[in-house]
């Protein structure tokens, strides 16, 4: 994707990187534009919505070089509910059914959307926007909205009460930039589910991907640093405002709670789980395993999400791996 960025940039120099599990990191990022003599730097988060990662994570990575560096950096917004990523989708939806066997028409079908799942109401609740724009868009029958992590309803779950709609057919739509574990684990889910309905078809979307739209919505972010335009939703951010059952978190120091993962890249069962304490990733768009030290105690000083025991949330993956060791 950010080959494909370069040109529609030049001649600015453009270069990327992880927050985690991959590399190169933020820094690396960083470091190679300030060795290319760069007076300031245009940071785009490459995340669809802005939870923690967005919020807190990234900037906090960015000030502290900025402080250690003098180098100036200026903060873009994320991808967000956009004509451009809503479009983007909706092609991966279209592939989709242009590829079935069957003919079903579309008031007979179900859409839903998966999301990365947040501990932020504000991003979990943006997924549930693009899953309206997108059901409207097409007409299809009835739409819902599932997450593959932190929040409910989970994918298993989710799907297993959308199957009792009675719908013939169901459309499941990962929204994700990137594959990785968690784009694999929707559809080990949704094949679980498929397996005892087989009166129901399920069709499985495309992620999004290096779609040309989602390049292009990148390069708006970027012209809206460049006119001084950015602006971010903080009505409804949980650490600016007392957003309903999130009150505790109005105010909470902005810090990153990655470092220990930068540039890691190997499996951490415990995370793959989903556990429901301290270790709990916040809108994860760019997935991958992750690993820690044998010694870590997984206390990131993560706010604990106030319905991690809910009933169709991450409490249902214990299941889950249950199947899959066995």
């Amino acid at each position: 994707m950010v080959e494909d960025l370069r040109p529609r940039l030049a001649p600015m120099p453009v270069e990327h990187g992880y927050l985690e599990f991959a590399r190169p990191i933020l820094r690396d990022g960083l470091e190679a534009l300030r060795q290319k003599g760069v007076t300031k730097v245009l940071a785009i988060p490459a995340m669809l919505f802005a939870a923690g990662h967005a919020k807190n994570d990234i900037p906090s990575v960015l000030n502290t070089y900025t402080a250690e560096t003098g180098l100036p950096i200026d903060y873009g917004r994320e991808l967000g509910v956009d004509r451009l990523m809503v479009s983007a989708a909706g092609s991966r939806v279209q592939e989709c059914l242009n590829a079935a066997e069957h003919d079903v028409p579309l008031a007979e079908t179900l859409l839903v959307v998966v999301g990365r799942g947040s501990s932020d109401p504000d991003a979990n609740s943006n997924v549930a926007k693009v899953t309206r724009l997108l059901v409207e868009g097409f007409g299809f029958g009835w739409g819902e909205t599932v997450y593959s992590g932190v929040t409910f309803p989970l994918v298993e779950p989710g799907l297993r009460h959308a199957v009792k709609l009675g719908f013939r057919r169901v459309v499941v739509v990962p929204y994700f930039l990137f594959s990785g574990v968690l784009v694999s684990r929707i559809r080990q889910h949704t094949e679980l589910v498929a397996a005892d309905h087989p009166e129901v078809e399920f069709l499985s979307a495309g992620y999004l991907g290096d779609h040309t739209l989602v390049v292009d919505t990148f390069k708006e972010r970027v012209n809206e640093v460049l006119r001084g335009d950015t602006a971010m939703n903080c009505s409804l951010c949980k650490y600016r405002a007392q957003v309903l059952g999130f009150e505790q978190d109005v105010g909470r120091a902005q810090e990153s709670h990655h470092h220990h993962v930068e540039g890691l890249a190997e499996s951490c069962t415990l995370c793959e789980r989903e556990c429901t304490g301290a270790c709990q990733p916040e809108g994860i768009t760019i997935s991958h395993d992750h690993s820690h030290p044998s010694d870590h105690s997984h206390d990131h000083h993560h706010p604990l999400y106030p319905h991690a025991d809910h009933p169709l949330g991450p409490t249902t993956l214990k299941r889950y791996n249950d199947i899959t060791k066995d």
